[in-house]
């Protein structure tokens, strides 16, 4: 025989207080746990997100971001002429020369100064990244001392408002406008003309980029084959935009994970410890109740699976809490340092099915392991003495 799950629900319903707080344990430590897979999939979302599908990024081979690349004059000139890469309505190629450095700012909230990425692009950047637009004021003219502020550095950062001049090499350069860039890396960029950043800089050769669109998207590897047997272009690499900007992701995504999970591991001994203890409480509490239902029948194995399936269910609510609370976490963004590029990249939580999944499994796993001895030794209990204990 076996027993009716509404009993074990009636019995933690009669434990109204050891119940709330079992369930608040294990919910706590599955808000952690999500939060950390939320923090390290926003991450990689973001920086996914930057690049498109169509698009390839030409940069120097060994080279872990767009800062400490270089790809020639000479060597763009060369690919452009590829008949993969996408042309516009001029007949010009679908590309832009892309130059990255750093500048320094101060945050708002902890007035600690950050490191802020400069990219210096071309005209026909807008028209490629169709995710950047503009939100206040106006593009930068080419040729001038002008920069535009992603959305994100305007938000968390001083001295960026329109009108305010910062400082990028030796020289001052005028805020013209504000742009988003939505869930995407450029919103944590100050953009600029390209040559004038190169001027500022002394590097009238070398740009750190190259990133164009192809006319479609499977000659990737034949313009890949191109250029590795091209000499004069033997030191650069192609790769695809999303796979470059998910290869900027994995440092600091594994450090966040790797973190976190020390931490949640932590947390979810104290969790299973609750829950073992409450689950043992229950079993000494309901000593005569054993012996009774032994008595009338029921088999240890139904014991066994009545006390563990109650566990169960406590972790079951316990991880739903967890996971509605972590969930309410996607309203909240902040920035850190990005391992890659050593600059502020702003991003959010991101919670996903496989997230949830992972959670909920998390959470069932640890009812297990809380509620496994106690229903071993309900399940093992002798009649006799069980019914002695009235």
């Amino acid at each position: 025989m076996k027993i009716p799950f509404s009993y074990n629900i009636r019995n933690l319903w009669a434990r109204r207080l050891t119940t709330a707080l079992t369930v608040g344990g294990i919910s706590l430590v599955v808000f952690v746990f999500a939060a950390v897979l939320m923090l390290a999939q926003g991450v990689e979302d973001t920086l996914v997100a930057t690049g498109s599908e169509d698009n390839v990024i030409v940069i120097r081979k060994g080279s872990s971001s767009e800062l400490l690349s270089a790809v020639g004059r000479e060597q763009i000139a060369i690919i452009s002429t590829f008949p993969e890469i996408a042309t516009m309505n001029d007949g010009k190629p679908y590309a832009t020369s892309d130059v990255v450095t750093m500048t320094n700012l101060y945050k708002k909230k902890s007035n600690d100064m950050g490191n802020i990425t400069i990219r210096g692009v071309s005209q026909s950047a807008f028209t490629m990244r169709p995710q950047v637009k503009l939100k206040e004021g106006r593009w930068f003219q080419p040729g001038s001392a002008e920069v535009v502020v992603g959305n994100k550095i305007h938000e968390q950062f001083e001295g960026v408002e329109i009108g305010q001049q910062i400082q990028i090499g030796s020289s001052l350069w005028t805020v013209v406008g504000i742009f988003e860039a939505g869930k995407t890396g450029f919103a944590s960029e100050i953009w600029a003309d390209a040559e004038n950043i190169m001027t500022q800089f002394n590097r009238t050769t070398t740009f750190s980029s190259y990133t164009f669109k192809l006319k479609n998207t499977n000659d990737f590897e034949a313009v890949k084959t191109k250029v590795e047997t091209e000499q004069r272009l033997q030191d650069l690499e192609v790769k695809r935009e999303q796979q470059f900007y998910k290869e900027q992701s994995e440092g600091l995504a594994i450090f966040i994970s790797a973190l976190g999970l020390v931490i949640t591991i932590i947390f979810s001994f104290g969790a299973m410890i609750g829950a073992m203890i409450t689950m043992y409480a229950a079993v000494a509490n309901r000593t005569v109740e054993i012996g009774t239902l032994r008595a009338l029948g029921f088999q240890r194995r139904s014991i066994l699976a009545a006390f563990l399936a109650e566990a169960l269910f406590l972790a079951l609510i316990g991880g739903s809490v967890g996971v509605a609370l972590a969930s309410l976490l996607q309203f909240v963004s902040f920035s850190t340092t990005n391992f890659s590029s050593f600059s502020e990249l702003a991003f959010g939580f991101s919670l996903t099915p496989q997230i949830i999944i992972s959670t909920m499994i998390f959470s069932l796993l640890m009812g297990f392991v809380g509620g496994f001895l106690p229903a071993v030794r309900a399940s093992r209990m002798n009649i006799i003495d069980a019914l002695r204990a009235a």
